[in-house]
């Protein structure tokens, strides 16, 4: 494909993705708003995130098999078909639990943007150019996380309310459908179709089970409880059930486990893991801090966010440009991830009274980082993988960021909402509940903003060692030199292990 047809062609990708990842980011700041509108809790805040993790990391790598089985341009707007019912959905919610199971399948439909258009993106252009448009898409990521908070603190404080904030991406999808269909034409190659979906199920349930888990502990019964019990070793035992169907039932699993005796595969997936835990773990809090801890409005909360992300559009745009000339990527990628070891542990510094030009300082090395480190990730393991297992090596880096960040949100959450209530000493916080700060007397709303603060640095203490596990990972996987080929130049074969 010549430059222009790919960038006509990446117009409609980038749109979509640009709705996949506004999905996300428009409703961090409306989450205060949502949950004391519909009574939620922090668990309940919690879940309107982790919902819609969890279907991605279940539908992921699905749909990047799919990838490998289908048509792409059918399928990414298929996805885009799904994420907007479920948008329509959340946006006429009546309660919490119709809101959460909304989010759910909008998952759905992200999950499928969210892989596929790496893959197509693979299949259009070599590695070696791939970090050109790389780029592009570290600004729509960009983009899409600084409008997103903004936007979405803009509607929340107009009269159409949080739920204007699921309306605003259905014109976009629209666009993007359209686009794409009149601008993506890829080759189809098509053969017996098997599709994993006991493998998948048993993904999602089993991450859902160890969730459920780490949202109530603690406070809907004991750590030490029958309940507990049967939830940690169901989580488990699905878990490693789903290893087994992987590796010896299914004939085209859904994460083929073959891929981690690769080395690069092996350590790029720890480490997306890792970043995943934090970059959604910790940045999904950072909101409800500006806004309980430090008593802003949801546009101003918006409007801190673009430190952290002003800082990620750099390095995104400035690291794809240089690695598409010089061909060398490791150095970016260790680089990255070392910044983002030092932001947070900068951030785990902060409380209800460190200045916010600290705090926006602090974000931004965090976003220096992230923006080096998240892309880079894919590509190292797209480079080192076989043209047959393009799409599901690709999804399959973007379903493990995608556990890891599930994992950070509702850990972090249940730790939050923990020593909330130990701070504050109110029978009201026992249950996690997010108090309406407007409402509540001066001291008493001093005393919910110490708290709020003290624990959102303390989240961010925890990731440090995470974000170092990933800093050894990303250390200890080769440079091999970026390949020429793309996936169109190599066609997909019946695979060996098919015939087998």
């Amino acid at each position: 494909m010549s430059h222009r047809e790919v960038m006509e062609a990446l117009t409609g990708l980038l749109l979509a993705m640009f709705v996949a990842m506004l999905s996300s980011t428009v409703v961090t700041n409306a989450l205060p708003a949502i949950v004391t509108d519909l009574h939620g809790s922090q668990t309940g805040y919690t879940w309107v995130v982790v919902a819609t993790l969890l279907t991605m990391t279940a539908t992921t790598p699905l749909w990047g098999k799919l990838a490998d089985l289908f048509s792409q341009k059918l399928l990414v707007q298929a996805a885009l078909v799904i994420y907007s019912t479920g948008s329509l959905v959340a946006a006429f919610a009546p309660n919490m639990e119709v809101l959460i199971g909304a989010r759910a399948f909008q998952g759905l439909g992200v999950g499928g943007l969210t892989a596929l258009v790496q893959v197509v993106i693979a299949t259009m252009v070599s590695p070696r150019e791939r970090g050109r448009y790389s780029g592009y898409i570290g600004a729509v990521f960009a983009t899409a996380t600084v409008s997103g908070p903004l936007l979405g603190g803009v509607i929340v404080d107009s009269a159409l309310g949080w739920r204007g904030c699921f309306f605003v991406s259905l014109p976009i999808a629209a666009l993007a459908f359209v686009v794409l269909q009149k601008k993506l034409h890829l080759p189809t190659y098509k053969r017996d179709v098997r599709i994993d979906y006991a493998g998948a199920t048993l993904i999602m349930a089993g991450i859902s089970l160890l969730l459920v888990w780490v949202s109530l502990v603690g406070n809907q019964f004991a750590w030490l409880s029958g309940t507990s019990a049967a939830l940690v070793a169901g989580g488990v035992a699905v878990l490693a059930l789903a290893t087994y169907v992987e590796g010896r039932i299914a004939s085209e699993p859904v994460i083929p486990l073959r891929l981690f005796r690769d080395r690069t595969t092996a350590l790029a997936t720890v480490a997306s893991v890792m970043i995943g835990v934090v970059m959604f773990g910790g940045t999904v809090y950072l909101s409800q801090y500006f806004q309980l801890a430090r008593g802003m409005t949801p546009t101003a909360a918006g409007l801190m966010s673009i430190a952290m992300v002003g800082g990620l559009l750099a390095t995104s745009i400035v690291s794809g440009r240089v690695i598409t000339r010089t061909g060398l990527w490791k150095r970016w990628l260790v680089g990255g991830t070392a910044l983002v070891v030092l932001g947070l542990a900068l951030l785990a510094t902060i409380d209800a009274r460190t200045p916010l030009v600290v705090v926006a300082a602090f974000m931004a090395i965090l976003g220096l980082g992230l923006g080096t480190s998240m892309q880079n990730l894919v590509l190292a393991v797209q480079n080192s993988a076989p043209a047959a297992d393009l799409g599901a090596a690709s999804s399959m880096v973007a379903a493990f960021r995608t556990i890891g960040a599930s994992v950070g949100v509702s850990t972090f959450g249940a730790v939050l909402a923990h020593q909330v209530a130990a701070d504050v000493g109110a029978s009201d916080h026992d249950h996690g509940s997010i108090p309406d700060l407007g409402t509540l007397p001066e001291p008493v709303r001093a005393l919910y903003e110490t708290a709020f603060g003290d624990a959102t640095g303390h989240i961010f203490l925890l990731a440090v060692p995470l974000a170092v596990i990933a800093l050894i990972c990303v250390a200890l996987i080769e440079e091999v030199p970026l390949r020429t080929t793309t996936g169109l130049a190599q066609p997909d074969p019946v695979r060996e292990d098919v015939l087998s």
